[in-house]
């Protein structure tokens, strides 16, 4: 990587007491945010669908410290590990998690929306009759938090929610009258449009906690950096043959490791420069300007609308309303 493109969170925060949630925390920036936030005394949980990588995340972080730490300080400062199930191509799993997550956790402080999947090469649909990167990327994700945001509100002050987007986002559109893209699929840009979306969904959920006066929950989204994650283990057959061979090439000199990759995550969680910000995009461990689309005035509530009504709420309700609704339909 080269040195100047990559920016460590510097941040000597501690966490002790803290309880975080990271959704897809088995591999890739995911694991490697739970490594660093263990490493500072959090309660860790790795909310993941696939249990046998989700254990075997949970023996890598607890024999190896991240890169700045030494083994023995990490053994006796590390705080906890969880793992709980979550699978967000199913909204019924959503809802269980976020369930048991109220019954069996004292509190939740951060919400790390990480989970992510790219480019499917044909058109696929989830059991809720989504289109299945649509749901896992955002929608999933936007029921989580809804369901998450009461446990939170008791948890603040100094909440945060963390929605990891991609710079792909700046390629992308929404037709809202085709969000599923039953009409226009194409793998690269049904990912787009996922990425676009958790920038949207910061800037409103931002907006909406304003406004119904709740205060100590804080959201930003991010682009982690150019990272050869299992993101991408279709590009050979979405894009073309070679293509992860060509990133490779290429890529090396821009390239982000995992552990580099999550910085910008650990710093939205934990920085105490950006406990006061919130809605807004962040890269590189800093404030950035997200592009084109996300910056359409009518865009972030139009999408709100559209994901309530996915989920069988009323958009035109008040906050509080919908998440008292979407509270009662886990039961």
């Amino acid at each position: 990587m080269l040195w100047f493109l990559n920016k460590m969170c510097t941040s000597k925060a501690r966490l002790v007491g803290k309880i975080v949630v990271i959704t897809g925390a088995n591999s890739g920036i995911g694991r490697e945010t739970a490594r660093d936030l263990y490493a500072r005394g959090a309660r860790v949980i790795l909310a993941c669908r696939n249990m046998e990588m989700a254990n075997k995340a949970v023996e890598d972080i607890r024999n190896n410290p991240p890169s700045r730490f030494n083994k023995d300080e990490y053994k006796n400062n590390a705080g906890e590990l969880a793992i709980y199930s979550l699978d967000l191509s199913s909204l019924k799993s959503v809802r269980d998690c976020a369930k048991n997550l109220l019954t069996n956790e004292a509190a939740i402080h951060i919400l790390i929306n990480n989970a992510g999947v790219a480019a499917y090469p044909s058109y696929e649909k989830t059991e809720d009759g989504n289109e299945t990167t649509l749901q896992v990327n955002h929608l999933g994700h936007f029921l989580l938090t809804l369901l998450l945001l009461p446990k939170m509100q008791k948890s603040s002050p100094n909440c945060r929610i963390v929605n990891v987007s991609s710079i792909a986002h700046l390629i992308a559109n929404i037709d809202f009258d085709d969000i599923n893209l039953e009409r226009s699929y194409g793998p690269i840009k049904s990912y787009a449009q996922s990425k676009l979306a958790n920038i949207l969904f910061t800037k409103e959920l931002a907006r909406k906690l304003k406004e119904a006066d709740i205060h100590g929950i804080n959201v930003y989204s991010l682009h982690p950096g150019m990272i050869p994650t299992r993101l991408f283990r279709y590009g050979d057959r979405v894009l073309f043959p070679g293509f992860t061979f060509c990133c490779n090439m290429f890529m090396r000199f821009f390239y982000k490791n995992a552990e580099e990759g999550a910085q910008t995550t650990i710093y939205c969680s934990i920085d105490e420069e950006v406990a006061n910000e919130t809605g807004l995009y962040y890269s590189n461990c800093g404030i950035a300007t997200s592009y084109r689309m996300a910056n359409k005035h009518q865009y972030p509530e139009k999408l709100w609308d559209v994901s309530c009504r996915l989920l069988h709420l009323n958009p035109e309700k008040d906050f509080t309303t919908i998440l008292e609704t979407v509270s009662r339909q886990m039961h």
